[in-house]
């Protein structure tokens, strides 16, 4: 079984960020969005109009500044490979996110990277805190848009 990342947050994080698990390229790099095609990290960078560096610490303390929290609906798979349609047909554990929640953060909304996450954490988990379909950042993903990812961080 391969296990995916600790959850990134603090109690000022106001917005849970769900991946669905992490890709083999992130596992090989030890952190979120780590292949280097994926959207995710450029896509923040946008949003705030700031540079980020590719240094694993330096997005922690990025996302936190922010109040940006982070994790996956998954946290263990036999997944093989990176793709999401493998990963519904696999063995896997769901994560529980409740650590995530108030009382312990200020998270008022989810924001679900893709279809999977989405669809998972809505088979698995009930909350009054609103949960976001968002387009996937994966350079896979034709219909990525960032005008809907900044809408919904910035409450635009």
């Amino acid at each position: 079984m391969q296990v995916g990342f600790e959850a990134v947050y603090d109690k000022d994080s106001e917005i849970l960020i769900l991946g669905s698990f992490p890709s083999v390229k992130s596992r090989k790099v030890g952190f979120y969005y780590g292949h280097k095609q994926n959207r995710f990290w450029k896509m923040l960078a946008t949003i705030f109009n700031e540079e980020i560096k590719d240094d694993i610490d330096c997005k922690k303390a990025f996302v936190l500044k922010h109040h940006i929290a982070l994790y996956d609906v998954v946290s263990t798979s036999d997944l093989k490979g990176s793709s999401d349609l493998d990963l519904e047909n696999s063995i896997f554990t769901v994560s529980s996110i409740d650590f995530l929640l108030p009382p312990n953060t200020k998270v008022n909304k989810i924001l679900c990277n893709g279809k999977t996450a989405y669809e998972i954490l809505l088979k698995t988990f009930k909350s009054k805190i609103p949960v976001y379909y968002m387009s996937s950042t994966s350079s896979a993903n034709p219909r990525f848009k960032i005008e809907d990812w900044k809408a919904i961080i910035l409450n635009k």
